[in-house]
């Protein structure tokens, strides 16, 4: 299975009260990821991406969980 396959299953086993938890943990690491980018240049800039990528993924499921209850 790929990365984001395996992804998705873990955020569809996660609660309501998880999902916001890794949200917020995801939004400060972007805040560090892009305010690192703008002092000097990462390694690998593509990992922003991803991280904004990651919590579209967690709000869309989040909508999901709260739209089914």
């Amino acid at each position: 299975m790929s990365k984001k396959v395996e992804f998705l299953n873990s955020l569809k086993m996660m609660s309501d009260g998880d999902l916001e938890a890794r949200l917020r943990e995801d939004e400060v690491r972007l805040k560090k990821l892009k305010f690192a980018h703008a002092t000097s240049p990462l390694e690998n800039p593509m990992t922003i991406q991803s991280v904004r990528r990651d919590i579209a993924r967690i709000k869309t499921e989040l909508k999901k969980k709260l739209k089914a209850k």
